[in-house]
């Protein structure tokens, strides 16, 4: 440490040891003007105050600590820069070395560990890599089946699968049934398109769907206007009068879910007459979707599994929904 920290520990450390030994000095002091052992005059609750020196036991202890103290400053590091007359260390590092030390060492095993990671790929492609290929291109090695015909091959469903819960079913479940904000990959419904090739580019490049925050714009009363027009779509029962004045205001919304509010898979807008919801169907949850809207994203999978994984996961996915043997 610096000079000047070190001067600053050292004084403040021994400043408090001296402090403690004059205050135990001047309670050793008798000030009262009475003889020791007599009593003091009053008395509170039958009990009478009698003038009784500080214990020995006690000034004894607090002697011991404070010599204890002071060899234990003398003998060890403890006064600033000072090493102690048995010249002990606990490193000859400063904090900030420590810290880059540590950091380097991690920093070495991350590196280590990202190598030990790339290698077990590079085994794991070299024996399952054919297989791979195998399931997902035609005879001649250079292009892929289509999706339906993979998706009619019972072994290739079975890798599909397995890739399906080692990487996708953390989010859309083991049984690909999604759950709030995570789509169900075993109906009719997609949000960016259900056709094959569709589903390999959503599984490829991700998406990012964003829905505006309309609660300023619309306001409180025009939020539960367009709530009841949007839940009236799918046959649900709401105000009427409500609802009219929600179908002028749903203008602004058209320009993604459309006209008719089927939705469109360009940008990704949920068809609103189905009574399927992503994130939930209930009034509060609607009217809480228009207020503040959302934001949901869908990671890309190219560049973590290869585009012939991805091209059976994609079968995998597009089986599920169709049912083909």
């Amino acid at each position: 440490m610096s000079t000047l920290f070190s001067i600053f520990v050292t004084v403040i450390t021994l400043g408090t040891i001296l402090g403690c030994f004059l205050l135990l000095m001047w309670c050793r002091k008798d000030k009262m003007g009475v003889e020791e052992g007599k009593p003091m005059g009053h008395a509170f609750d039958g009990i009478e105050e009698i003038n009784n020196p500080l214990p020995k036991w006690w000034t004894y202890m607090f002697l011991f600590f404070i010599v204890t103290g002071l060899v234990y400053l003398v003998a060890f590091p403890g006064l600033g820069n000072w090493k102690g007359l048995l010249g002990w260390q606990s490193s000859n590092q400063d904090v900030r070395s420590l810290a880059q030390s540590r950091a380097a060492n991690e920093s070495a095993k991350a590196e280590g560990r990202a190598v030990e990671y790339d290698r077990e790929i590079a085994k794991a492609d070299e024996i399952y890599g054919a297989k791979f290929r195998e399931l997902t291109y035609q005879a001649d090695g250079k292009t892929y089946k289509e999706i339906t015909e993979i998706a009619k091959d019972p072994e290739a469903i079975k890798v599909g699968q397995r890739l399906f819960l080692q990487n996708c079913s953390q989010c859309h479940g083991s049984d690909a049934r999604g759950g709030r904000g995570f789509p169900n990959l075993t109906d009719s419904e997609w949000q960016w398109g259900g056709q094959p090739d569709q589903i390999k580019t959503t599984i490829m490049g991700g998406r990012q769907g964003i829905m505006a925050a309309w609660g300023e714009i619309l306001g409180k009363e025009g939020v539960q206007e367009v709530a009841s027009y949007v839940l009236s779509l799918s046959g649900r029962k709401v105000d009427l009068v409500e609802a009219k004045k929600g179908e002028a205001r749903f203008a602004v919304c058209s320009a993604c879910h459309g006209a008719d509010a089927k939705g469109g898979v360009a940008v990704g807008a949920p068809d609103l007459t189905n009574n399927i919801w992503l994130y939930g169907g209930s009034r509060d949850v609607v009217v809480q979707t228009i207020t503040h809207g959302r934001h949901g994203v869908m990671p890309a999978w190219k560049d973590i599994l290869g585009e012939d994984k991805v091209h059976l996961l994609a079968s995998y996915v597009y089986s599920l929904s169709h049912q083909q043997q």
